[in-house]
């Protein structure tokens, strides 16, 4: 099958299936089987490609960025697959905020609880190469891949088996992007794919503020926990409460300084 075939292939396939971006995702498929990129697809057309291991994997509503193997997040290229999240875009949000805060502070000691795949770890060190940037997480698999991202990338941070007591140990930030999903039910077919114990939980934000010993704490929130998250922090004694919206304009990034 010719590349110009399998794009309408996969398009009329992942629609039929329900995904929202059919086309976007058929070119990606496409330009990861043909070692090119997205934009460079148009030149490959008449090329010869096999693409259906890959395609039945999307039409299954797998995520995309397991189905590559790879997902883009800011400056850098993580490995992906079904031991952590897909790193999202909302969560660039929560580095900017990282980033900004700790703008003027030498050598920051920076926790990210809840690694995952390294994202948001990975994407600070990246960033601010003079930063002290620790991961914690409760699941080897996860913690698997953020070392294997950090050693594919040349960042070292320290990454280790660890939950909210971590925060407990002194530093400058702590940023967690923690489980805050109550239910599956309803939600994208996709999820189903990632890990639950990433997803599903509840009162960690309010565990991580009363462990915390730190001058600044970044959270990521669900849709309509901005304000319930603020509070738990000024309730906390924090100051310059402040909440951000992400790129779709929906509150995102609660944070707090002391």
């Amino acid at each position: 099958m010719t590349a110009r075939d399998a794009l309408a292939e996969a398009e009329r396939r992942l629609a039929a299936a329900g995904v929202d971006t059919p086309r976007v995702d058929a070119e990606l498929i496409v330009a990861h089987a043909l070692g090119t990129t997205r934009s460079g697809v148009a030149a490959e057309l008449d090329r010869d490609v096999e693409i259906e291991p890959l395609l039945v994997r999307r039409e299954a509503r797998e995520p995309l960025a397991y189905v590559l193997g790879e997902w883009g997040f800011r400056r850098l290229t993580l490995r992906t697959d079904a031991r952590a999240l897909v790193p999202r875009p909302e969560t660039e949000t929560v580095v900017e905020r990282v980033l900004a805060l700790v703008d003027g502070t030498e050598s920051p000691r920076v926790l990210d609880v809840g690694v995952g795949s390294g994202a948001i770890a990975l994407a600070v060190k990246d960033e601010r190469p003079d930063a002290r940037v620790t991961g914690v997480d409760v699941s080897p698999g996860a913690l698997a891949l953020a070392r294997e991202n950090a050693a594919r990338l040349g960042l070292e941070v320290e990454l280790r088996e660890g939950g909210v007591d971590a925060a407990a140990e002194g530093w400058d930030l702590v940023v967690s992007n923690p489980p805050y999903v109550d239910s599956l039910e309803g939600l994208q077919p996709e999820l189903r794919f990632e890990p639950a114990v990433a997803l599903v939980g509840s009162g960690f934000h309010e565990a991580i503020v009363r462990a915390a010993d730190t001058r600044v704490v970044v959270f990521e929130v669900a849709d309509g926990q901005a304000g319930k998250v603020a509070a738990i922090l000024r309730a906390a004694g924090y100051d310059d409460v402040a909440v951000t919206r992400d790129l779709t304009g929906r509150e995102r990034v609660v944070e707090g300084r002391r």
